[in-house]
């Protein structure tokens, strides 16, 4: 009975009248000027074409492109099957792009909808990725082609300054 009497004590007692210890005091950090966001970016895909330059030329060819796609392939595609699945396209997407979930996706990179990825859906895909990123047209890569030029983003609440005529 005492027990008893003894356990609905303990469980009656309030949390907050229990002692806590005293947290550590909250460094502030000090206010100065922070870095612009970034107005030239690259896409995943860019720095994976960027590393097709095979010679360091900072150039890439339509040979070095081919090539590279295909080394980036077979990197994934150990068993030589010829196609990927889905896991082992984000695998692949992961290891070349950087993260799973790069584009293209391999949903729209599966033209014949198998489920599977094969080098000849990748090549097609990868084509028009050459043809957009090659912008003057004439089947070589330089790295501007591969850059992105965005505006400058203001944080929310603060204003352009005004150009003064």
């Amino acid at each position: 009975m005492r027990l008893a009497l003894l356990l609905a004590t303990l469980l009656a007692t309030p949390a907050l009248a229990q002692e806590r210890p005293a947290l550590p005091p909250v460094q502030a950090v000090p206010a100065g000027p922070q870095q612009p966001p970034a107005t030239v970016i690259a896409e995943p895909v860019a720095m994976m074409i960027a590393a097709f330059d095979a010679d360091g030329d900072a150039r890439v060819t339509r040979a070095e492109f081919d090539a590279g796609l295909r080394r980036s392939f077979d990197s994934v595609d150990t068993g030589h099957k010829g196609s990927l699945g889905y896991i082992a396209f984000s695998d692949w997407s992961e290891r070349w792009m950087g993260d799973r979930n790069t584009l293209p996706s391999p949903f729209e990179t599966d033209r014949d909808g198998d489920n599977q990825v094969s080098f000849a859906e990748l090549a097609q895909r990868f084509d028009l990725l050459f043809a957009r990123f090659d912008a003057d047209k004439d089947g070589v890569i330089v790295r501007r082609e591969l850059l992105t030029i965005r505006p400058p983003v203001f944080a929310p609440g603060t204003r352009r300054r005004e150009r003064r005529n």
